[in-house]
């Protein structure tokens, strides 16, 4: 029975903060229900504690495929799969867009869960902080 690999739960994230900087790292126990967690930088792979960062500080966290991504690609911002789940478009005070689908955004939490529409981006997914964007525009649920 081979050993299992300790990093393969891990997922890769890049964190935006609010003043502009981005931190590459491993996130292992994400709950978008606490207004922390611990950010394992990406060229400390194997470091114990980690970098606390608090929710508060953050515009958002991109939940990577990988790190290098493609800064000649632009992603498209055009919805076309219909799969039950509210479309949202979020616009940050930078002026950063974000088109996808979210199943659960509530004004009140801490944030919500955007799919990227664009299947080919470099994000599976986005945990918006709620009270970053400059602009938020949902429908309601699409049906199937």
């Amino acid at each position: 029975m081979a050993t299992p690999n300790v990093l393969d739960n891990r997922n890769k994230a890049v964190v935006a903060f609010l003043d502009g900087r981005r931190l590459k790292g491993y996130v292992y126990n994400f709950s978008a229900q606490k207004d922390r967690f611990r950010l394992f930088l990406e060229k400390e792979t194997l470091q114990r504690e980690g970098t606390d960062v608090q929710m508060k500080e953050l515009k958002a966290i991109f939940f990577a495929k990988d790190f290098i991504g493609n800064s000649e690609y632009t992603e498209s911002q055009v919805l076309t799969s219909q799969n039950g789940c509210r479309k949202a478009e979020v616009t940050f005070r930078d002026g950063e867009k974000i088109v996808g689908t979210t199943d659960a955004y509530n004004p009140q939490k801490i944030g919500f869960f955007l799919v990227p529409a664009d299947p080919r981006s470099n994000n599976l997914r986005v945990f918006v902080i709620t009270k970053t964007p400059l602009k938020f525009a949902g429908s309601s649920r699409s049906r199937p």
